[in-house]
């Protein structure tokens, strides 16, 4: 049972990873290309954008961070993902 556990723990933590790269490079791409043209962009929106949109309807809907300069329902998501990885590591 405890192998069951570990290994979905494992798997999940992995998850968690690629995401937290695919965010990582989702930022810095930004940087590079603003307007997001390329395949790496594209591929790198479809895979952090379905963690980002719950943050950013959220925010729209209460009208929280209106006019930011920064992207905030990204820095949530992304600390959203941390939060998670680190309760997997302390927890399991």
């Amino acid at each position: 049972m405890i192998y069951v556990v570990n290994l979905i723990k494992n798997i999940a933590l992995a998850i968690l990873s690629v995401l937290d790269f695919a965010m990582l490079g989702r930022a810095i791409l930004s940087w590079i290309d603003p307007m997001g043209e390329g395949a790496l962009a594209s591929f790198l929106y479809a895979v952090t954008e379905p963690i980002i949109w719950p943050f950013r309807k959220l925010f729209e809907k209460l009208n929280w961070f209106v006019g930011s300069p920064l992207d905030m329902a990204f820095l949530f998501a992304m600390v959203s993902i941390m939060i998670l990885q680190t309760l997997l590591e302390v927890l399991l």
